[in-house]
């Protein structure tokens, strides 16, 4: 245990930072210390709130549990973070869990002995409480990003100086971004999702920027130590820690400029940790003249967002995989529940309702070759192009070199384009792409209209099948279940069609070499994959899987439908066929007794004719 540093330690956090040599002792004789290995959890979702944990080496993960049993990785914490002193001010459960992800260790303080020490002392009091009120605050600041990126911004009053070609700034000690990510975080506060919404993105700018030092240093414009370096902090980013340092808004100018300098300068102060210096000490590893090298944004940029689209859309197509499952797993289950067809929403011909499903299942598995088949465009790379695809400021042979690397580091067959000015100008797989999302939500909400129409009622529609209820329907009418569930997939549906407008829109605004409307289009084929993904396990999970048929009612629509008469006009011609369904539907009696009343066939022939199993089939004609 390292006791003999523990009061100076302490001294370095935020949360005690106003107190004197004298009220540090006090919180010093009321710390604990622990060690977590890799692997062990701190404290867990819905656990009650017991203590304060500081870091004072390893890693801490934060993440929440969804609904369907996956984790969210929300943040991790490092030396000098803290964890859990909501527990000063709340009594209510953790909201999240924490596990190490190194062997780490941490000092402990419990909350009922902290709150002690405020109860008796006012000026600690004041001064601990002030600053939870400033980190509130500041959090209240990110109250627009998603929950997953909420991930408390620890901000100590520490900063360093960093200067671009507009003066200097003052950044924070603990953030790994610096001065042109935080002019960038000012100017695009656009859409409130940023970079970190989209892990993908970010592993695989340190997928391309680890291909570029490997490259650089092959054809020997980057030293052994240096390469080494940013090849340890690109791997980080790839094993999904540091995103909490992805400030930037998805929606920005400067064609990408500010999401290339974001990963520019988390990599290269995470490369300076690794050569043992400071954070901002870009004398000794620069995020452009060492992280950047060789490359432009308008080669970094498409290249690690095709690579992310190309990984976001294996998980897509891994969930449209397990939606096609469940409908063909319900189109098994009802293969023997005869129903009526139908087109122009009137009565046509019977058929099964595994028939139905069957189709659906048919109708998206198309999809997932689709999908592959479009996504597989986007690994041809302008890797360095640099600025328009005359490879200014690149080595001869480095594009060769940094698409070897980069096809071993992501797994992936990227291709280097044969035409570097026409591949940083074009944005056609992002169009054929874009294309293929719409083309599956289209098909999606065509299904759930269909659901919909299926289980309307329960006394005044078709009520063909159940969904299962997930939800009350009405604040006024009591018992009314509505199906929610397809209501969403067909608004995700039409969210897909119009981000596929935009990014058609935004393609079309290309000039000349460069379209700089690209962060647009990336940031709406993203919207899209998420919406999709979500949207299908949600289907599938909270309705499909669920379904049930009413299969009695189904066949009693069957007995008394005018569209059975179909199936007799082979035995029994057109022109009886017509007069027999004219007279049935004005009477409202059934084709059955008409048929047999006027003698044309026995009734042994018509049952046989009418069973469902040769209504569905050919084997009689």
């Amino acid at each position: 245990m390292p006791s003999k540093n523990i009061k100076a330690f302490l001294g370095k956090i935020e949360l005690f930072q106003n107190l004197n040599s004298e009220e540090i002792e006090r919180v010093v004789a009321i710390t604990q210390f622990a060690e977590y290995p890799k692997g062990k959890i701190l404290f867990e979702e819905y656990q009650t709130r017991k203590y304060v944990y500081i870091v004072y080496s390893g890693e801490i993960q934060l993440f929440k549990t969804s609904a369907f049993g996956e984790e969210q990785h929300i943040t991790q914490f490092e030396k000098y973070d803290f964890i859990g002193e909501a527990s000063l001010v709340d009594n209510t459960p953790h909201s999240t869990s924490a596990r190490a992800l190194s062997d780490s260790e941490i000092y402990k303080i419990r909350s009922v002995d902290l709150i002690d020490i405020l109860n008796d002392e006012a000026k600690i009091a004041v001064s601990i409480l002030s600053k939870i009120a400033q980190i509130i605050a500041r959090r209240m600041t990110h109250s627009n990003d998603r929950l997953t990126t909420i991930g408390a911004q620890y901000v100590s009053g520490r900063t360093r100086v960093e200067h671009d070609l507009l003066g200097e700034r003052n950044i924070p000690s603990e953030y790994l971004y610096g001065v042109q990510t935080l002019r960038a975080k000012e100017n695009f506060n656009i859409s409130g999702v940023n970079l970190r919404f989209y892990p993908d993105i970010i592993i695989a700018f340190a997928m391309v920027k680890k291909a570029a030092a490997l490259a650089n240093k092959e054809v020997g414009l980057l030293d052994a130590e240096i390469t080494k370096a940013i090849c340890f902090a690109s791997d980080e980013l790839i094993a999904g820690k540091h995103h909490k340092h992805f400030v930037v808004d998805m929606i920005q100018g400067g064609a990408g400029t500010s999401t290339n300098m974001n990963a520019n300068e988390v990599i290269a102060n995470l490369a300076l940790e690794y050569l043992g210096k400071e954070r901002g000490e870009y004398e000794f590893c620069h995020p452009n003249n060492h992280v950047n090298l060789s490359q432009s944004t308008n080669d970094a940029y498409p290249t690690a967002v095709k690579i992310a689209l190309k990984m976001a859309s294996e998980k897509l197509i891994e969930n449209l995989r397990l939606l096609v499952d469940s409908f063909q797993a319900k189109a098994d289950e009802f293969m023997n529940i005869i129903k009526m067809g139908r087109t122009q929403l009137q009565d046509a011909v019977p058929m099964t309702l595994g028939q139905e499903f069957g189709a659906y299942a048919e109708l998206l598995r198309e999809e997932i070759e689709r999908i592959t088949t479009n996504a597989d465009l986007l690994l041809f790379s302008n890797m360095g192009a640099t600025a328009i695809g005359t490879g200014l400021n690149a080595h001869p042979d480095y594009g060769v070199a940094v698409i070897k690397y980069l096809r071993e580091i992501s797994n992936l067959d990227v291709t280097l384009a044969t035409n570097l000015v026409e591949a940083t100008q074009d944005t056609g797989s992002f169009i054929m792409f874009s294309s293929a999302l719409k083309r599956l939500a289209v098909k999606l909400s065509k299904i759930m209209n269909d659901l919909r129409l299926l289980s309307s009622g329960p006394r005044a529609g078709l009520n063909e099948i159940n969904l299962p209820a997930v939800q009350p329907g009405s604040s006024i009418m009591p018992g009314k279940v509505n199906p929610v569930i397809p209501e969403v997939v067909n608004q995700i549906a039409f969210k897909v069609i119009g981000n596929d407008i935009t990014v058609t829109l935004a393609a079309e605004a290309g000039q000349l070499e460069l379209n700089v409307m690209e962060p647009v289009i990336v940031e709406s084929l993203f919207q899209s994959i998420e919406m999709l993904k979500n949207g299908m396990r949600v289907l599938r999970i909270r309705t499909i899987d669920g379904i049930t048929a009413n299969k009695e009612h189904l066949e009693n629509m069957v007995r008394n439908s005018i569209g059975i008469v179909t199936a007799l006009n082979p035995f029994i011609g057109y022109e009886n066929s017509s007069s027999i369904a004219k007279e049935a539907l004005a009477t409202g009696r059934s084709v059955y007794d008409i048929t047999l009343e006027r003698g044309l066939l026995t009734e042994e022939r018509l049952k046989e004719i009418l069973s469902p199993e040769n209504m569905i089939s050919n084997k009689l004609r």
